[in-house]
């Protein structure tokens, strides 16, 4: 690694989702390799992967980090959990148990965007540019915007992070390539525009062996114009950043299943436009590990990529069968335009065009684990099991009710929102102390209970219940309200169609299948 200049920790630059010295050498950050390229490729491009789709003229929704004064041209930026929202900067804070002599690696990723101008040839010498152009051969070059992956690798002893904040700058520079066309036609021309970073780690002990690490990225530079389009804003702009962490002689503790005697310690954790999970394999269990990825995006503990998918498709909105059916069925004429859009796309449609049979078999109904059938409860003779005829007899989720406490709630009544701390779906948190209507109660073939509520101030709750489309709580999860004309839980629903009741996933999980 080379020294930076001016610091006393060291850091290498490498294009990201290349081979390392680390993946040969089994580093731990290799296991995390395929997920932090899903990351930093998420919303790339977007099916149908034109760029004529009108998806794909609205990009870069994830990880982006502006230049701070285009960013809070209309005030400060509200920190978030994740990096849905445009921010200058990323922080992350975890909990790291320790051994003496520890050093603290980081890996900063993100792309950077890159335009790609296709220019005519003109009869006197001169290129113009154009939007598309066709050459001899046959092929159709396009105008798009591109990206380039970066990673930028810092590391420090822990003692001289307990000692003071180090930092390392971690942005891109500036830079222009062109590439003639066949047949002298025209040229290629991609432009980059510098992109200034700065990382900058810092460690606080807490107990003997436990301290607090903080990693924080800052988009360093002047936006060029201050009153500029975000289109124009992303061009001097970190895209999908993300973090790994990682070191020898220290282990993590995770935020989201934390040990016992640290959970305290975590609450005290902040992580703003960014979310740190555990990283590692399967095998590997408990509320410990030894590397974190902090994305900006929610993930679970230990996340992996499917071992059936047959590559990114760059937009996890959608599972991989539904997505390659999809782009099975382009026209040819679709298929052509995507290809000459981007290279990554022109590999999707290429891929799927010359995907096995027994690849594409691989992507339908995989189970990745079922519960035992000792935990199924046995029925009892006044209630029929589920799939025995007769078993939801008297089952209905318009006028069943349940006990909140000592409330009975049922469909129509006015409740306030609680997700529990832990095991709650990732989505619960945005809707913590929001005001909510239940709309049916639905008994879970686990032997459970679930409501179905529509948000109070969602504007589209009304066409919600309409089509059945609700979020799902547990009876402890809410608060019952008192009526508004007097005490009481009201019990005067909006006009809904009572919705069937639905199977349940494991008993563990907690949520009904179909859950939003």
């Amino acid at each position: 690694m080379a020294r930076t200049g001016g610091e006393s920790g060291t850091a290498c630059v490498a294009e990201a989702g290349g081979a390392s010295a680390d993946e040969e050498s089994g580093d731990v950050f290799a296991q995390m390799s395929g997920v932090a390229d899903a990351v930093l490729y998420e919303g790339y491009l977007l099916y149908p992967y034109r760029r004529s789709s009108a998806k794909n003229r609205v990009r870069w929704q994830f990880g982006v980090l502006l230049p701070r004064d285009w960013v809070e041209a209309d005030g400060p930026v509200v920190p978030g959990v994740s990096g849905s929202a445009d921010s200058w900067y990323q922080q992350t804070e975890c909990l790291v148990r320790v051994r003496p002599g520890a050093v603290v690696r980081v890996r900063v990723r993100y792309l950077q965007l890159q335009h790609k101008q296709v220019e005519a040839a003109g009869a006197d010498g001169r290129y113009a540019p154009v939007e598309s152009l066709r050459t001899d051969d046959g092929t159709t070059h396009l105008t798009f915007d591109e990206a380039v992956p970066h990673e930028i690798g810092i590391e420090w002893p822990l003692e001289q992070l307990l000692g003071g904040a180090c930092g390392a700058a971690c942005g891109a520079p500036e830079g222009i390539r062109t590439e003639p066309l066949p047949g002298g036609a025209g040229r290629v021309v991609r432009r980059r525009e510098e992109a200034r970073a700065r990382t900058t780690v810092s460690a606080e002990r807490l107990t003997g062996d436990v301290c607090r690490l903080r990693v924080r990225t800052e988009h360093t530079g002047p936006a060029r114009d201050t009153g500029c389009t975000r289109a124009e804003a992303l061009r001097q702009s970190l895209l999908a950043a993300h973090t790994l962490i990682g070191g020898d002689g220290v282990e993590f503790v995770s935020l989201i299943d934390p040990p016992t005697g640290l959970r305290e310690q975590v609450r005290g954790c902040r992580n703003d436009f960014t979310f740190p999970v555990l990283g590692g394999g399967p095998e590997e269990t408990g509320g410990t590990g030894r590397v974190v990825l902090s994305a900006p995006i929610i993930l679970p503990d230990r996340p992996q990529v499917a071992p059936e998918s047959p590559g990114d498709l760059h937009d996890a909105a959608e599972i991989d069968e539904i997505l390659t059916l999809r782009t099975m069925l382009l026209t040819d004429e679709e298929k052509a335009e995507a290809r000459s859009t981007d290279p990554r796309a022109a590999r999707i449609i290429d891929r799927v065009d010359t995907m096995p049979p027994e690849v594409f078999a691989r992507l339908h109904g995989a189970i990745r684990s079922i519960g035992p059938a000792s935990r199924r409860p046995a029925p009892s003779p006044e209630r029929p099991a589920w799939w025995r005829e007769g078993g939801d007899d008297g089952l209905s989720p318009a006028t069943d009710t349940v006990l909140v406490g000592e409330v009975a709630v049922g469909r129509g009544s006015r409740v306030r929102l609680r997700p529990r701390a832990r095991g709650a779906d990732a989505q619960d948190m945005f809707l913590a102390g929001r005001p909510a209507e239940v709309a049916g109660v639905f008994h879970d073939v686990d032997g459970s209970v679930h409501l179905a509520v529509t948000v109070d101030d969602d504007p589209a709750a009304e066409l919600h219940g309409w089509y059945g489309r609700f979020h799902y709580f547990r009876p402890d999860e809410l608060e019952p309200l008192p009526h508004a004309d007097g005490p009481g839980p009201a019990h005067e629903p909006r006009p809904q169609s009572p919705r069937p009741r639905r199977p349940a996933g494991r008993p563990e999980e907690g949520r009904p299948y179909g859950r939003p």
